[in-house]
C-alpha cells in the first residue's frame, strides 16, 4: 500500500535499526537499495540520499519518507510533516545550520557581513532566503562537500550543518550565527495524507516508531510496597504520570509500577529499597504509545 523513501548514509544504520525495533524489520543486502519489508501496510522501500526524499514525497513517488527539515526546507517541497523522529541524534545538541567565518576574521556576527562577501554552502536556498531576510547581497556558491576547507582563500562565510561544532574549530572557523535548528521528520504526500486507507496505514507507522523512540532511555519499574511505607515511596519516586498502584490480595502491601529513566535507575532502586520497596523489578521497554 504505502511506498516509502528511507535516507542512506549517515541516517541508514539508525534508521534501519529503529524500524527493526519497531517490528517493522527492513532486510537488505549489500549494497541494495531495494529492501524488503514484510507489512501488509508496506509495499515498497527505497533507499534515497536525504536531500532527494522530500522532493520525491512530494511528486507523489513516495506516500512516505524520512529526511531533516533542513532537507525538506532546501528542497522547497510542500508536504505533510506527520511526525518529528528524533531517533539520530548523536548528542545533547541540536543540529543547526550555522554561519561560520575564520578565526581571525573581525566579523563577529551575521549583520557584520559585508555585502558582496563570497558565501559557501549545500544549502543554498535556505542561505539566499536568509541574506535576503538580513539584506546584504552576497555572491553565494553551491559547496559539493568539505565546505569548511574553502575559507578563507576560496570563501570568506560558510553556512554548514553541524552538530556540536566540532570539525569547524578544528579548520580554525568560529561560529557567528545560527540560520536554523534541523530535526529529522517523518512525512507524507498531500494526495497520500488525504487518503483514508493511507492516512490510516502512516498513522499507524507512525504510532510504532515514535513509540519505540519514547521508550529509549527509559525502564519499567514494579515493586512491592508495605502499606505504611506507601507514602515514603511515593515521594522518591519520579513518574511519566502517575505510578500504577494496585493493593495486594490478603495483604498489607501494595504493588507500585512506574516508568522511570534509565540513567536514574542506579541512584533510585537503592534509594527505594531504603524506604521500604521490597521484590524490586527493573523491565526493559520497547515502545511506549500514548
Amino acid at each position: 500500500m504505502l511506498k516509502i523513501a528511507l535516507p542512506k548514509g549517515s541516517l541508514e544504520e539508525q534508521t534501519l535499526l529503529l524500524f527493526k525495533e519497531a517490528d517493522l524489520e527492513i532486510k537488505r543486502e549489500f549494497r541494495a537499495y531495494n529492501p524488503i519489508i514484510r507489512d501488509p501496510r508496506i509495499s515498497q522501500v527505497k533507499l534515497l540520499r536525504p536531500q532527494e526524499i522530500p522532493g520525491y514525497v512530494a511528486e507523489s513517488y513516495f506516500d512516505l519518507g524520512i529526511s531533516g527539515l533542513d532537507c525538506i526546507l532546501e528542497s522547497g517541497a510542500d508536504v505533510v510533516e506527520v511526525a518529528e523522529l528524533p531517533y539520530s541524534k548523536l548528542t545533547a545538541e541540536p543540529v543547526k545550520i550555522v554561519l561560520a567565518v575564520f578565526e581571525d576574521s573581525e566579523v563577529g556576527e551575521p549583520k557584520q557581513i559585508l555585502p558582496g562577501s563570497r558565501v559557501s554552502t549545500e544549502f543554498p536556498n535556505v542561505t539566499k532566503e536568509y541574506f535576503e531576510k538580513l539584506g546584504i547581497p552576497v555572491k553565494i556558491s553551491y559547496s559539493h562537500g568539505a565546505t569548511e576547507a574553502k575559507v578563507p582563500e576560496l570563501t570568506d562565510v560558510v553556512v554548514d550543518l553541524t552538530e556540536t561544532g566540532e570539525t569547524l574549530r578544528k579548520n580554525r572557523l568560529k561560529v557567528i550565527g545560527t540560520i536554523m535548528e534541523s530535526t529529522t521528520k517523518l512525512f507524507a504526500n498531500k494526495d497520500s495524507w488525504k487518503n483514508p486507507e493511507k492516512r490510516k496505514a502512516i498513522e499507524e507507522i507512525k504510532t510504532l516508531l515514535v513509540g519505540v523512540i519514547e521508550a529509549r532511555g527509559r525502564v519499567l519499574l514494579s515493586m512491592n510496597v508495605p502499606e505504611e511505607k506507601l507514602d515514603d515511596v511515593m515521594e522518591a519516586l519520579p513518574a511519566m504520570k502517575k505510578p500504577t498502584i494496585a493493593k495486594l490480595y490478603h495483604a498489607n502491601y501494595y504493588e507500585v509500577t512506574t516508568v522511570v529513566n534509565k540513567d536514574e535507575v542506579n541512584i533510585l532502586i537503592p534509594e527505594l529499597k531504603r524506604k521500604g520497596a521490597e521484590d524490586i523489578l527493573e523491565i526493559n521497554i520497547s515502545k511506549i504509545v500514548k
